[in-house]
């Protein structure tokens, strides 16, 4: 069966998947794909155009898990989920937020955006406020995952709880009285893009 650009992107994000963004190579990508180097230049023509192809790839995720805008919708409820969305999506991908926000030339982010511009502006809000809101609520959330998604060292020790309790007293209380409250960690993230968007907390 002849290799297609499809086949490509596909085994670039289960390469990604077992291996992680600093993994990936075309020589890798190649090899795994059982073709010559120059076999992959008919379908990607450089490592920076495989990386915006698997950006529009996580973003195609993303869009199409966005909910359908109806008019008695809450514009500021129908925007968390978006997001919301858009974070699941780059959390299924390992390095997923990596890839995303090193995307340049890629035009699935833009097309995200625009979605939620233009649902916002549909919903009678300013075009500025919703170009803000939109754009301050993208950043938060690819800034959020790459936090979430960042490499954990199996060797270091894990610190001391006690000395962690007795260092950061309000801090400790704080984490734990929100998570004995059984929320969750996707609670904590709408919770803070809530603060962070000025919108009401969650009842």
């Amino acid at each position: 069966m002849a290799l297609d650009r499809q086949q490509v992107i596909d085994e670039a994000l289960h390469l990604l998947d077992d291996e992680g963004l600093d993994s990936l190579s075309l020589r890798t990508l190649a090899a795994r794909l059982g073709v010559q180097a120059p076999t992959l230049y008919w379908h990607i023509g450089s490592k920076a155009e495989l990386l915006d192809a698997l950006a529009d790839a996580i973003m195609d995720d993303a869009i199409g898990r966005v909910p359908a805008s109806l008019a008695h919708d809450d514009w500021a409820d129908w925007l968390l989920a978006a997001l919301v969305a858009l974070r699941a999506a780059m959390l299924r991908r390992r390095d997923g937020a990596r890839i995303v926000s090193g995307a340049r030339t890629a035009l699935r982010r833009a097309d995200f955006s625009e979605t939620a511009m233009s649902t916002l502006v549909g919903h009678g809000i300013e075009l500025q406020r919703a170009r803000l809101l939109v754009l301050a609520g993208e950043r938060f959330t690819v800034g959020y995952v790459l936090e979430e998604q960042a490499p954990v060292d199996s060797g270091q020790q894990a610190p001391d709880v006690a000395e962690l309790q007795r260092r950061f007293p309000v801090m400790f209380q704080a984490i734990g009285e929100y998570f004995a409250a059984d929320r969750s960690s996707d609670d904590l993230y709408r919770d803070a893009a809530r603060l962070v968007l000025g919108f009401p907390p969650h009842a």
